[in-house]
């Protein structure tokens, strides 16, 4: 589940979102060109599914009050499920469910965006102005390596399944009062700045998303499918690195998924110093787990044929007197 916050994929957040809008209604437009007479996608909030690009830009524009001309007005917030939950989506709700289910998935993880800011008053998606959009494609942008190595052209679809959604959310809650900015990364350490602005872990955002989606649609995710895992296997220390390979081993094991995950997660955080102090500590997390961690590293025992071939013993006679010989040669 990759869940990401930008400014504007048109670069641009300190102005109006009419073209940032107009870049999100690609594929409709693109419908229109071509003929194909397919059903024009409109934007939702979680109080309705046919809101029209114009009322977007007309109530993300009108909610500046008190911002700067050099103040951000607006964020967007992409999120794009894997190739295989995309997968699992689409084998139990089918494509049309899948996008009905995309939807429903992305009022919640502005529920999380909402409570991450910690601020009283802002506490679920409805205190937050904000629209979204399902997209059924992504096509290869110049940055993108297939572009620059020639294997794909600019602006060519990409294969497989690629529904995710996108977000325009508004810097001012529903109200038009309250600043709300996920760029405030003080984590409460700027008391003042997170007064203002509220205080937003990122990271602890995008974990959240992974988190509901695997609660929301009974996902059973893999420690290797993990944001935990994908973060510490590229930025984590090496006693860090040692405790997830620990965790990884498990997956022969009956263990309860979750469980491994939530001590994957802990990992991720620093939680623990070493291999020995997370195996102590399992215990607090889940019964039983430290046998399971523990059961890799006992050797099974091995039938007789396998065993070394013993030593035989000398004979004191012949080796004492063959010890002399080769004494008095020397």
């Amino acid at each position: 589940m990759f869940v990401n916050i930008t400014t504007s994929e048109t670069g641009d957040n300190k102005g109006s979102s009419g073209a940032l809008v107009n870049y999100l209604e690609k594929e409709n437009q693109m419908q229109i060109e071509k003929g194909k007479g397919l059903k024009l996608e409109n934007w939702f909030n979680g109080t309705g599914n046919e809101i029209r690009r114009q009322e977007v830009r007309m109530k993300i524009d009108g909610n500046i009050a008190k911002l700067g001309r050099s103040d951000s007005k607006f964020f967007l917030i992409n999120i794009s499920p894997s190739q295989k939950e995309l997968a699992f989506l689409y084998e139990k709700y089918g494509k049309e469910g899948t996008k009905e289910k995309l939807k429903e998935f992305a009022i919640k993880v502005m529920d999380e965006y909402a409570k991450n800011f910690k601020r009283p008053g802002i506490n679920t998606h409805k205190d937050l102005l904000w629209c979204g959009k399902h997209e059924n494609y992504r096509y290869y942008k110049h940055t993108d390596k297939e572009v620059k190595d020639g294997t794909r052209q600019k602006g060519e679809r990409k294969e497989g399944r690629q529904d995710h959604i996108q977000i325009i959310v508004s810097r001012k809650d529903i109200t038009n009062r309250i600043k709300l900015s996920p760029q405030n990364t003080s984590k409460g350490k700027n008391k003042e700045q997170s007064a203002k602005l509220g205080e937003f872990n990122r990271t602890a955002f995008k974990q959240s998303g992974e988190s509901v989606f695997d609660a929301l649609f009974d996902f059973d995710r893999g420690l290797k499918d993990t944001l935990a895992y994908a973060n510490t296997m590229q930025n984590g220390t090496v006693a860090q690195k040692k405790q997830m390979n620990l965790l990884e081993n498990t997956h022969n094991l009956k263990a309860d998924q979750t469980i491994i995950n939530d001590l994957g997660k802990s990992v991720a955080e620093g939680v623990f110093e070493s291999v020995g102090e997370m195996i102590s500590t399992t215990g607090k997390i889940g019964a039983g787990l430290l046998n399971l961690l523990m059961e890799p590293f006992y050797i099974a025992p091995q039938n007789n044929a396998f065993e070394p071939p013993r030593r035989k013993k000398k004979k004191k006679g012949i080796d004492q007197s063959q010890g002399i010989q080769r004494r008095n040669q020397i």
